[in-house]
């Protein structure tokens, strides 16, 4: 019973967040950073390519920890580290690279452009109030 929620990016710097559930996150079990998968899975076409992602502590997955487990990494830059001096190193709980059931939140990026979801009945509802 795996649950991810998924933030897709596109191109054009949008994006959008889609929840996948049980049989529908299947697919990218397995999956390390980096990687592509079809973009089907969340009724897209395309390509999406994962970017990274964060478990249910908040813990952030960091692509050059190889495997699924947390592990205490020492870090002078990048993913999971904020200000850093120079030549300041620091020890920190990561979340290595491949997708498994313990990851909460997966980035991804879209090959192409989102479509525009408009809220229909609000804008109908607002063109209606102005005729009155």
């Amino acid at each position: 019973m795996t649950n991810f929620k998924l933030t897709i990016s596109d191109i054009k710097g949008k994006s959008v967040s889609k929840e996948l559930k049980d049989s529908d996150a299947n697919p990218l079990l397995g999956l390390q950073l980096g990687n592509e998968t079809d973009a089907s899975i969340v009724g897209l076409s395309g390509k999406l390519k994962l970017t990274g992602g964060s478990d249910k502590s908040g813990v952030p997955m960091r692509n050059d920890v190889h495997g699924s487990a947390r592990k205490k990494v020492l870090l002078s830059k990048g993913v999971g580290l904020q200000d850093a001096e120079i030549g300041q190193r620091k020890r920190k709980l990561m979340r290595g690279n491949t997708i498994s059931e313990e990851i909460y939140q997966v980035n991804c990026k879209f090959d192409g452009e989102l479509p525009v979801e408009a809220p229909a009945e609000s804008t109908e509802e607002k063109t209606e109030d102005k005729k009155e």
